[in-house]
């Protein structure tokens, strides 16, 4: 009887274990032209309370993420990001957003587009 006792509390807590990870990854498209981007972008999404990680490529406009979803969720990270002005192919920044990022940095403008591919 103690065997099986044993045997069900040891399975009991390997599955509790597993339960625990709740870190998902996602990739979201982000439109930005730089480096300054870059690390506006990246620091929306970390300074996220459940997000672990973020990398957006200057190149792909791709921002991978692993975030923990029992504390935030992809719906949220994207609204921070867009608050600071960047456009994601879900939700386009405020005008009023977009004004606040740096004249290289605005990547609607096909001029500064252009700029950034030299």
């Amino acid at each position: 009887m103690k065997k099986v006792l044993i045997m069900t509390f040891v399975m009991l807590v390997s599955f509790a274990s597993f339960a625990q990870d709740k870190n998902a990854k996602a990739s979201l498209e982000v439109d930005g032209v730089c480096l300054m981007c870059k690390e506006r972008i990246e620091k929306a999404a970390i300074r996220t309370k459940g997000v672990k990680s973020a990398v957006w490529n200057v190149e792909t406009h791709e921002l991978k993420l692993i975030y923990d979803e029992r504390k935030t969720s992809l719906d949220t990270i994207t609204k921070k990001i867009v608050a600071v002005g960047h456009d994601t192919k879900e939700l386009k920044a405020t005008d009023e957003a977009y004004n606040t990022v740096h004249p290289c940095c605005k990547y609607r403008d096909d001029e500064v587009q252009e700029d950034h591919k030299n």
